[in-house]
């Protein structure tokens, strides 16, 4: 670190009053963009950090030279059929956006190669990105005949899309463009208009509005606003192209209109508003001509959610259970296709998928749609199992992702009869990558409260016991990366990471910790880590580091934790609960100042979140609560016996455009940690032109992650380690 200190925000106490308590706020000032001393106050922090992490520069390139030499830079996905087309994407070296492909189908058969005469380039993101220093293409949406596309583009990090229309079939197309879009869009049948969801100042989807192409969007056509700013909106086609399904949805609550596909101009609701009953909808056309709704719900007292069907003829739906609950198997949806339903579902903690065959006749489900099933097998465990891109309606194959935190991504076409899978794609790792060099295992560590959380590990499989090499406990303990989420039912299940061998070989083991407030284990595990029940989530989290030690894994100076946007709270949290358990923390874009923000219903998402965190501006008690655990109101200069509390090694990642966690809320816990105790050993990096995802470019995120690694291998002292020999 540079041995000056590191600049201070000029202190102009701010006095906040709620509910009769007084809280005096230091770094208030820093929440005003337009005053010249923030911005000058944030890039005096980016000198700072450049300054501070230039001790790691040289293993940062080496770590991003690493991954860089194992990607497949110049590749293409596994193609996916759609109508008389094969949709893809390249990449190519040296280029750091995807390409978006199609070539004609010749025939039914797998497409044995994708070289050749026939390929339309849809879209070159690298054309659109020139000139900008930030480009996220989020909306690319093929209309159902295929000659034209709407694409939304994002150019400043703050999740508002311009819309514009490419043609795809040589006829010109619209001239006229749409701007404050958010991600979501659907096409009518005819392709004659467009349905899009408008933001609002709170970057809230709002509105949902039709577009009659090739007319002025002064013109289009509101179809539903909604008022209440706990609720979002969101459209989107039925794989039957039959109808637009609506959803308005709070955390806790949905309601559901629908437009016939043909015919967009007015919404019919399918499923009414009713506190605390959430409904995600699908829409089926039979064989036999009869159209039916879908509903994943747990209407009926089902934590877990069952699958409901009800005819789709013009008269309100008379739902049904077709899919019972099964208590710890959360069924998170359901996909409908000609002859079967794809659920997805969490499967003994994991992410799983199941088939489900329909029936021939008036009644496609039958009495016993559930026991018809197939799940769709994973070699291993833990492994994460879902649903990938299957446009098509008609179709005996289904594609399935699958990995690990050892396999590479695969991708399969699955029969949905008997769920044989043929691989179509395996995600390249250069290098000569040998997977059986790496050990992963799902351990469960018993919580204060006798809960049992699932953690899920890797590590190099000769760190092992000697003697016995499938046990998941290293001979020694090892340097060790704690990674959590755990809030919104969010699951991080274990994914196969590239870049993370950099760490593997360099002998660090990584962790996921499935906490409660995440959705690993069912909606209960959820529950019991949000609202009143939020502190579970952080002394979960301190549980599983405190058994990672005591079960000899590693040691807390050679035990680092990470966590971003409600994950960076977790990492807040946690070092205020334990700062003795964790010898470094990264935290890339934290929500840390949370009960100033959840007070300020000015700012973006502040009312939705009410319902996952608690409204402290309306309730005494949530005020209470959220105080008692907010990492930034609960940094204190002094621990249990008026000793300095000494925090471990921090790196905070944040972004000035981003829209999801306010740009303040790192700056000030940074400063306020400063301020606490200045020999706290802490970098703040504020990206100047990314939302909250960080950079849009693969290169400039792959460089972000060595800048990561490089740090947090530094602080386990591995930082000097060769890469092992063979990998």
């Amino acid at each position: 670190m540079p041995s000056a200190p590191p600049p201070h925000a000029p202190r102009r106490p701010t006095t906040l009053t709620h509910f009769d308590d007084v809280r005096i706020d230091d770094y208030f000032w820093l929440r005003d963009r337009d005053d010249p001393e923030v911005l000058a106050y944030l890039s005096a922090e980016n000198d700072y950090a450049a300054a501070a992490l230039a001790p790691t520069a040289e293993l940062e390139q080496s770590i991003y030279d690493e991954i860089v030499a194992r990607i497949q830079e110049t590749d293409v996905t596994a193609p996916v059929r759609w109508g008389a087309w094969w949709y893809y994407e390249r990449t190519f070296e040296g280029a750091s956006y995807p390409v978006h492909c199609r070539r004609p189908a010749d025939g039914d058969a797998f497409p044995t190669s994708l070289d050749g005469p026939g390929e339309q380039v849809i879209l070159d993101e690298n054309e659109l990105a020139r000139g900008h220093d930030f480009c996220s293409v989020g909306v690319l949406e093929i209309a159902p005949h295929h000659a034209l596309c709407a694409v939304g583009v994002d150019f400043d990090g703050d999740e508002r899309h311009t819309v514009s229309f490419l043609s795809l079939d040589g006829a010109p197309a619209p001239s006229e463009s749409i701007a404050d879009v958010g991600y979501a869009v659907a096409w009518s049948s005819d392709a004659a208009s467009l349905l899009y969801v408008r933001v609002d100042d709170a970057w809230r989807p709002y509105e949902l509005w039709r577009h009659d192409l090739g007319t002025d969007p002064a013109g289009d056509v509101l179809l539903y606003r909604e008022d209440d700013e706990r609720f979002r909106v969101s459209v989107a086609r039925s794989r039957d192209d039959a109808v637009l399904v609506v959803h308005v949805a709070s955390s806790l609550t949905t309601e559901v209109h629908a437009a016939e596909a043909a015919s967009p101009t007015s919404l019919e609701l399918v499923w009414p508003r009713r506190h605390g009953v959430e409904c995600s909808l699908e829409h089926l056309s039979a064989p036999d001509g009869s159209r039916w709704w879908l509903a994943t719900t747990n209407d009926g007292g089902a934590t877990d959610f069952r699958v409901l069907a009800g005819r789709h003829d013009g008269t309100a739906p008379a739902f049904r259970e077709v899919v019972p609950e099964v208590p710890g198997r959360r069924i998170n949806g359901v996909d409908a296709f000609a002859g079967h339903l794809v659920v997805s579902e969490r499967l003994d903690g994991s992410a799983a998928v199941r088939l489900l065959t329909l029936l021939e006749g008036e009644d496609p489900f039958g009495d016993d749609l559930a026991g018809r099933g197939v799940v769709v097998d994973s070699d291993e465990v833990p492994a994460t199992t879902v649903l990938g891109s299957t446009p098509e309606y008609t179709t005996d194959t289904v594609r399935i992702l699958q990995t690990s935190l050892v396999s590479p991504f695969g991708s399969f076409d699955v029969d949905v009869r008997d769920g044989t899978r043929t691989l179509r794609k395996r995600q390249v790792v250069r290098g000569g990558y040998d997977a059986s060099r790496f050990a992963s295992a799902r351990l469960w560590v018993t919580a204060r409260d006798g809960a049992s959380i699932p953690v899920s590990i890797v590590l190099r499989r000769d760190l092992l016991t000697e003697g016995a090499p499938h046990r998941e406990r290293p001979a020694a303990p090892v340097p060790l990366l704690l990674y959590g989420y755990g809030a919104y039912e969010v699951s991080i299940d274990p994914v196969f990471s590239s870049a993370r061998l950099s760490l593997l070989e360099r002998g660090v083991a990584f962790a996921i910790a499935h906490v409660r407030g995440g959705g690993e284990l069912g909606r209960s595990w959820y529950e019991a880590g949000r609202l009143e029940h939020k502190a579970t989530t952080f002394l979960d989290f301190v549980d599983v580091a405190r058994a990672l030690v005591d079960e000899g894994f590693t040691v807390p100076s050679r035990l680092a934790a990470m966590g971003g946007s409600a994950g960076g709270l977790l990492m807040g949290a946690s070092m205020n609960l334990a700062p003795d358990a964790f010898c470094a923390v990264v935290a890339e874009v934290p929500f840390v100042d949370v009960l100033s923000t959840m007070l300020d219903a000015s700012i973006p998402l502040t009312v939705g979140e009410w319902e996952e965190w608690g409204d402290p501006l309306h309730d005494p008690d949530a005020y209470r609560r959220l105080k008692s655990w907010s990492p930034y109101d609960n940094v204190v200069a002094t621990g249990s016996g008026g000793t300095p509390r000494e925090y471990p090694e921090l790196l905070v990642l944040a972004s000035l455009n981003d829209t999801r966690v306010q740009y303040w809320e790192p700056a000030k816990w940074v400063a306020k940690l400063r301020a606490a105790n200045p020999a706290h050993r802490v970098v703040l990096k504020t990206d100047l032109g990314a939302g909250h995802a960080g950079p849009s470019g693969r290169y400039d995120a792959w460089r972000e992650r060595a800048l990561v690694f490089a740090w947090a291998a530094d602080r386990l002292g591995v930082g000097a380690a060769a890469v092992a020999a063979g990998g």
